[in-house]
């Protein structure tokens, strides 16, 4: 394209442009080691531009940090709106989850990895995009608490128990999947499952552990 076609670009268009570049680098350098110079480079601006559109350094990281926990949390929402039963959107939603993982790899980099370690803002967009995927998983946990008749004896509380555990879970094994590339999204869907599903419905049908008391 050459630079008269760029200057006509909308400017939503080259922001993602120059976003696309940033994750890119990001993902590679780490970001303490990437270089606005470089992004300029990949999105074929100036690095006064990028400035221009995106402030600073530190502002590129957050609508990289923005735009792929939206785009994360919108994937996991819309497989989750298509089953008939909690069990079955959840089952939907974790698998988005892990293909998202699995799909797009610079993205994961950079809010597993890199955005945990910088600053209050950026913390921030990772504290937002969290709490939305866990209202989506809390909702279809206490669906099927209520479903399963025991709204009254595992309340609230119960379903925002086990939805961290779940998230917090998911969390850690896309850390595992990388260990395992030949393992497929789904396949590590229907083993999370296979735990904390399967648990939790024991636990709706009145079977709960407790620890082993002492002898007498």
């Amino acid at each position: 394209m050459t630079d008269k076609r760029r200057r006509r670009l909308p400017r939503s268009v080259r922001e993602q442009e120059i976003i696309d570049a940033a994750l890119g680098v990001f993902s590679k350098r780490g970001y303490r080691a990437a270089v606005v110079d470089e992004i300029a480079d990949l999105a074929g601006i100036s690095k006064p531009m990028v400035y221009l559109y995106l402030g600073s350094k530190e502002g590129l990281f957050i609508a990289c940090v923005r735009r792929e926990s939206q785009r994360l949390a919108a994937a996991f929402r819309e497989a989750a709106q298509a089953g008939d039963s909690p069990e079955q959107r959840l089952w939907a939603g974790l698998g988005a989850f892990f293909a998202f993982v699995a799909e797009h790899r610079d993205s994961w980099v950079v809010l597993h990895r890199q955005a945990p370690e910088q600053g209050e803002a950026i913390a921030q967009e990772i504290a937002d995009a969290r709490r939305s995927v866990m209202a989506e998983v809390n909702g279809l946990v206490r669906d099927g608490i209520t479903k399963g008749g025991e709204a009254d004896r595992l309340g609230e509380q119960e379903a925002d128990f086990v939805a961290h555990a779940l998230v917090g879970a998911a969390d850690s094994l896309t850390d595992w999947m990388e260990r395992h590339p030949g393992e497929p999204p789904e396949r590590v869907t229907v083993r999370l499952m296979n735990v904390m599903w399967v648990g939790m419905r024991n636990v709706l049908a009145g079977e709960v552990w407790a620890p082993p008391q002492p002898d007498a």
